[in-house]
């Protein structure tokens, strides 16, 4: 496998959408959508010490954390990445959009290349994706993508999972 940290910061694009790297000056703009280990930033202080770990996390080789800018308008409209871990040659995918963004595509554009991204440039064999039963958008664009369900978590989440064509 192919993990972070890479000696260029990967940028991927669709020619609508770019995924790259997070900096301190996207903080405002991403501060209502900013977590960590599911807990929301409570301030932009708080939100740049959550990007300070992620990027901890990052440097460590346990995942990778794009935003997703507009490519028109250099809008930020989300953030995406690989959390926890790549063990087992498997990856966490999650997503956050900000609301004012719901559905225009950009969630669906922006998972496209992190699976590529997962299955190509790192290696994984497996993608899994967790989400709350409530969550019924989240559900729909993962079955959209190919995911299947494939555990009911504590606390009720669910976890859905893709694999690549040959496992």
């Amino acid at each position: 496998m192919n993990l972070p940290p890479y000696s260029l910061f990967p940028e991927l694009s669709n020619g609508r959408l770019r995924l790259r790297a997070v900096t301190s000056a996207d903080l405002e703009s991403l501060m209502e959508i900013s977590f960590y280990d599911a807990k929301p930033a409570k301030s932009i202080a708080e939100a740049a010490q959550m990007q300070q770990q992620i990027d901890y996390d990052y440097a460590a080789g346990n995942s990778i954390h794009w935003c997703m800018e507009e490519l028109s308008t250099q809008r930020l409209v989300g953030t995406c990445g690989y959390y926890r871990g790549f063990d087992n040659n498997s990856g966490e995918l999650g997503c956050v959009l900000r609301p004012a963004f719901y559905g225009r595509g950009y969630m669906t554009e922006a998972m496209k290349l992190a699976i590529g991204f997962g299955f190509q440039t790192i290696g994984l064999q497996k993608i899994t994706a967790i989400t709350s039963p409530h969550n019924e958008n989240a559900i729909r664009l993962l079955k959209r993508l190919q995911f299947q369900q494939i555990a009911l978590l504590a606390g009720d989440e669910l976890m859905f999972g893709l694999s690549t064509p040959e496992h």
